[in-house]
């Protein structure tokens, strides 16, 4: 990713659609960093990080367990997160992404891995029905 603020209207459409899955969680908060990345925190850490890709166009990442990353990355579009990969983000370009509720699992995955053992055991007990919203 690049070091600059979303302004695409794809970028902002990704921000809108992203905030719109992301928000409803307890204690979640959006932040924008120094390098104009967004981010969606719980506790002040990331699960979700967007930003301008340059030429690519702009990029959603975010955290998954090890195994997701995994299934993930043997699909087309999606590619390892450069710099964090490691500590199992993934990343796709907004251009591959169809309908961002599809993604809506995999980024409540990235909030479970983020939250502190309270909020992540308050929120499976509610799982079925966040499920159905």
């Amino acid at each position: 990713m690049t070091h600059e603020r979303i302004t695409s209207k794809e970028g902002l459409e990704m921000e809108a659609a992203v905030r719109e899955l992301a928000i409803r969680w307890p204690e979640v908060t959006e932040k924008v960093d120094g390098f104009g990345h967004t981010s969606f925190r719980v506790s002040d850490k990331p699960f979700v990080i967007m930003g301008e890709g340059g030429a690519e166009g702009p990029a959603l990442s975010f955290k998954v367990l090890k195994t997701t990353q995994e299934l993930l990355l043997a699909q087309e579009h999606f590619y390892k997160t450069p710099y964090i990969g490691h500590h199992g983000w993934v990343s796709i370009r907004a251009q591959n992404v169809a309908d961002y509720s599809l993604l809506a699992d995999y980024l409540l995955e990235g909030y479970l891995c983020a939250a502190p053992k309270r909020l992540a055991k308050q929120m499976q007990a509610q799982l079925p029905s966040l499920m159905e919203s």
